[in-house]
């Protein structure tokens, strides 16, 4: 089975900003990420999320801070060991 990888989606860098900064004052693991274009092709960040069990306790605080964003996406971890060599 592949790895999925999570990605809150934002309409600004502001908004993931906030959420992000919400979000490690509460211990919660996230990492900022460029928007995968396989997502979307809204703000260039987003919040990248390797662990499925936290979804539920972001989506809280993103209804608790009234946060907005566009989405959140799951996406199958794309590894390409080739990407960007070039020799």
């Amino acid at each position: 089975m592949a790895e999925m990888q999570h990605y809150v989606l934002f309409p600004n860098h502001e908004n993931g900003m906030k959420l992000y900064r919400l979000l490690k004052e509460k211990g919660i693991k996230t990492q900022i990420s460029p928007t995968p274009r396989a997502a979307s092709k809204c703000c260039g960040i987003s919040l990248l999320v390797r662990e499925e069990e936290k979804l539920a306790s972001i989506r809280e605080c993103i209804e608790e801070h009234e946060i907005e964003i566009i989405d959140i996406v799951s996406l199958e971890k794309d590894m390409n060991k080739m990407r960007d060599k070039y020799c």
